[in-house]
């Protein structure tokens, strides 16, 4: 994993005003003049602290989609684009002054946190009359999750990250290593995992378990819990997505090393976040069915960034903007067609039709139904990418509403998670239902009678008790709770499309192997369709590409899309898919 990188600092921020874009974020009506280290004095300044956190995590919501999109299978520049968004595109080496690829922003946020966590320890001890411990805990533990996608977002970017808890409104000499370390994309991991689970000295030891409710909080009977507010339970990147991604790409480097055995257990817990997730929606959502991929899912995919608040039925976490209040980011700027946007990025249409429109790459592809929300305009006029800017939309109807929310985690990652954790173990039939067509009422067992047996929880038996196991029969049509009107279809089954090839039979662990490297690739064919444009599945490339020693895997996906250029692309794609920046100590 070769990686050429330009130094980041002068990164000498000097001092940032962590907290002067507050007075307009959601128009609070309350005193948002903040005062350094001093901030958190009264209960109302623990929101409009955390509301300094919250604001640097839209500044760089939308940095990972420009990065990881423009080096990805799909996304190409316009003849209107700019040089630095070419030279990511082009893999150039030196990305120097480059304000795309710089990731000052993402330390930013890394200090907004450390900040804020600081300041409730402060509060904690020199107030503690005013202190519900319980809530005080919960909210830094939002604050912590926060900081560990900063940072596995980062190391998934450029390979590294430079870690740092210390509290500070001025970036200090990197020389002095006793406050900063430089950790590649494993270190980071196994950091971020520890935090999650344990907390740190900096944290007072609150872990990233806690839950708190921000509508509950300011009190549902005041305009205030109404107000935007209530959104910021959605801002929070939740545990059990971050530590499943985690797990995932710690099972990774275990398998690189030659250590499959010693990941089993990663993949485990992944399966056990992702259905402790899942299993507990479906239970309540009978008719609905939230977080499911059933018979709703192609009606409701144009609409998952059309709408002004994110798709109730879809996520699971992700930024709100309001361009009212002035708080934007550039995915219209870049990607819309319309005045007055610059339109500085669109889909390649020869890839879209080889990816989307090719049975060779999507079996069936004559029903899929994910197409028109990745590309608009295709017959005439400039293309461009729909998902952010569906034209005719009657929630942002305006090319100026530069506010679409940016998703963290959605449902679909998670069956992803899911995917890929099923696959490592072995259990191919479970990851291929979850792929292709659903968990189904035949997953399960059947007594003498011809019904389906149930636990003393009242949970249908999985017919196959290894493969299956953890799943309820809620993802069906028998429900515990009566028949399912929308049950569980599959990734590709809900838009009626043909399975993909997952191999389930083998003799030797090497063909046990075999089959899960192609399992894994069948897996990114369906990512690059489902998160096309998002900046989602570019990650996963690397990681897979990780776990298998195997950088061919990521060229393969990416490098047609440069046409006569594609083998001239192929090694610069392998040997330099993390963003090349350097971040000097010495």
């Amino acid at each position: 994993m070769k990686s050429l990188r330009k130094s980041l600092f002068p990164l000498c921020l000097g001092t940032i005003a962590l907290f002067s874009a507050c007075s307009d974020f959601f128009d609070p009506q309350t005193n948002d003049a903040l005062a350094g280290d001093q901030y958190i004095g009264t209960q109302t300044e623990v929101y409009t602290g955390y509301l300094g956190v919250i604001t640097k995590l839209q500044a760089v919501g939308d940095k990972q989609i420009f990065l990881t999109e423009t080096r990805g299978s799909l996304i190409e520049p316009t003849p209107y684009s700019i040089g630095e968004l070419i030279a990511l595109y082009n893999y150039d080496a030196d990305l120097s002054g480059n304000s795309y690829a710089d990731p000052a922003p993402y330390y930013e946020l890394v200090i907004a946190c450390n900040d804020y966590i600081d300041n409730m320890h402060t509060f904690r001890k020199e107030r503690p009359e005013l202190v519900d411990a319980e809530k005080f805990d919960a909210l830094v533990s939002l604050t912590l999750r926060v900081k560990v996608w900063a940072y596995i977002t980062m190391a998934e970017i450029y390979g590294q990250a430079l870690w740092f808890d210390d509290p500070m409104v001025e970036m200090q000499s990197l020389a002095d290593t006793t406050r900063f370390k430089l950790m590649d994309l494993e270190e980071v991991v196994e950091t971020c995992i520890d935090l999650l689970d344990n907390g740190s000295e900096f944290t007072d030891y609150v872990d990233g378990t806690l839950e708190f409710s921000w509508y509950e909080w300011l009190d549902p009977e005041t305009a205030l819990a109404e107000s935007q507010y209530r959104y910021w339970d959605y801002m929070t990147p939740p545990y059990e997505g971050l530590m499943a991604k985690l797990l995932l790409w710690r099972g990774a480097f275990l398998q690189r090393d030659g250590r499959a055995a010693d990941g089993l257990p990663c993949y485990e817990q992944v399966v056990n976040l992702m259905l402790g997730h899942f299993n507990p929606i479906f239970a309540v959502h009978k008719n609905n069915h939230n977080n499911q991929r059933n018979a709703r899912v192609p009606s409701q995919f144009g609409r998952y960034y059309d709408n002004i608040d994110p798709h109730s039925e879809e996520v699971v976490s992700a930024i709100i903007y309001d361009y009212k209040h002035n708080q934007t980011n550039r995915l219209l700027k870049h990607f819309s067609s319309e005045y007055p946007n610059d339109y500085l990025l669109r889909p390649n249409l020869e890839r879209l039709e080889a990816m989307f429109e090719s049975d060779e790459f999507n079996p069936g592809s004559y029903s899929e139904g994910r197409t028109g929300s990745t590309c608009g305009a295709r017959d005439g006029g400039k293309h461009y990418l729909a998902k952010f800017r569906p034209i005719g939309s009657s929630r942002r109807p305006y090319a100026y509403q530069d506010d679409v929310h940016i998703y963290l985690f959605r449902s679909a990652e998670y069956h992803f998670y899911l995917f890929e954790a099923l696959n490592q173990l072995a259990r191919f039939q479970a990851a291929d239902a979850i792929l292709n067509n659903g968990i189904k009422v035949d997953h399960f067992a059947k007594g003498a009678d011809g019904n389906m047996l149930k636990d003393s929880n009242g949970y249908g038996v999985p017919a196959d008790s290894i493969g299956f196991k953890g799943f309820t029969n809620d993802w069906t049509t028998e429900h515990s709770g009566g028949t399912v009107k929308y049950p569980s279809m599959g990734i590709r089954g809900c838009f009626g499309l043909s399975p993909r090839t997952i191999l389930t039979d083998y003799r030797t662990e090497e063909g046990k192997s075999a089959c899960m490297k192609a399992n894994d690739v069948e897996m990114l064919r369906e990512m690059q369709l489902e998160f096309a444009g998002e900046g989602k599945s570019y990650a996963t490339m690397i990681r897979v590409a990780t776990r298998w020693n195997d950088p061919s895997i990521i060229s393969a996906l990416i490098a047609p899309k440069y046409g006569a250029r594609a083998e001239e692309m192929k090694p610069i794609i392998e040997t330099q898919y993390f963003v090349p920046w350097e971040l000097r100590i010495e």
